[in-house]
């Protein structure tokens, strides 16, 4: 197959300017030169980046996952890219043939939906959560997985065409989750590259109450919009539990708490369980929907 063509998305809220421009120097130098980069600023006007991206100032803040549907949105419109690369504003790519090898895979594979990047700190160290799957003991492990992160991928537009664009209403968390399962249940794969690193820095997610919050409404969306029926209460069951294991912050428990009750009573969109042949296809992959 001829390689595919590349486009860039990168959503900003202008707080990371030195990392933002380190990140765009490492775009710039790849192997294989994107088509187009777009870079989305959510609530900031972006006139302080020099940078030859087309530039989407908006006027609010539309979260991570609808800042990225407006870039996906201009992508598509301009009818010249195949694949899509979405990338942290703080990451930074620390090769030069990043953008080589994503072209390689997909064009080896019309099926492959999704690539996950592997992502490291400073030193080198990828972190247990940064490794999509269960037995996260060795981030140097390749292959299908059920899930990406969100810091660096690559989307293959036919596969977007067919089952949407991110869940803007999540506006953060779970949000990769959501849009993995759409994939999966539409036959594609996802593959987690770990050749393929994003360095990013160590922080923790977990540093406000708004977190704890989203991360419970959202999980409850997910579960409510994609899981049959039987598996609801067992999949929220089992997140109940390992949320009270692992609190310990009683302001944390609380935006939780509230974030869980606004779940269950608010819209949560349109309901499109996943059939179960992907619930048996997920459990093979080492990871059944309901951890």
């Amino acid at each position: 197959m001829p390689l595919p063509r590349l486009g860039v998305v990168i959503v900003t809220m202008g707080t990371r300017p030195h990392e933002l421009e380190a990140l765009l120097a490492s775009v710039a130098k790849q192997d294989a030169p994107a088509a187009r980069v777009v870079l989305v600023g959510n609530a900031t006007p972006l006139t302080d980046v020099a940078t030859d991206a087309t530039k989407v100032p908006l006027g609010e803040n539309l979260g991570c996952p609808g800042g990225r549907n407006v870039g996906l949105k201009l992508l598509r419109e301009s009818g010249d890219v195949d694949v899509v690369i979405e990338l942290d504003d703080d990451g930074l790519l620390i090769a030069d043939d990043v953008f080589g090898q994503i072209q390689q895979l997909f064009a080896a594979d019309p099926k492959l939906g999704i690539i996950g990047f592997r992502v490291a700190d400073e030193s080198g160290h990828t972190e247990r959560r940064w490794v999509p799957r269960l037995r996260a003991d060795d981030p140097m492990r390749r292959g299908q997985v059920t899930a990406f992160l969100g810091g660096g991928h690559a989307f293959s537009v036919p596969m977007l065409e067919r089952i949407g664009d991110w869940a803007g209403e999540f506006f953060f968390g779970h949000e990769e989750t959501d849009l993995a399962w759409r994939a999966l249940d539409d036959g594609w794969k996802i593959l987690y590259e770990p050749d393929l690193v994003l360095q990013h820095p160590k922080t923790s997610p977990a540093r406000h109450a708004v977190y704890y919050r989203f991360t419970a409404r959202n999980r409850v969306w997910l579960a409510r919009r994609r899981l049959p029926l039987p598996l609801i209460p067992v999949h929220l069951g089992v997140w109940i539990v390992l949320t009270l294991s692992r609190l310990r912050s009683l302001s944390g428990l609380r935006a939780w708490c509230g974030g869980f009750v606004e779940g269950l009573r608010s819209p949560c969109g349109s309901r499109k369980a996943m059939k179960w042949r992907t619930v048996w296809r997920m459990t093979r992959l080492g990871r059944p929907p309901l951890v």
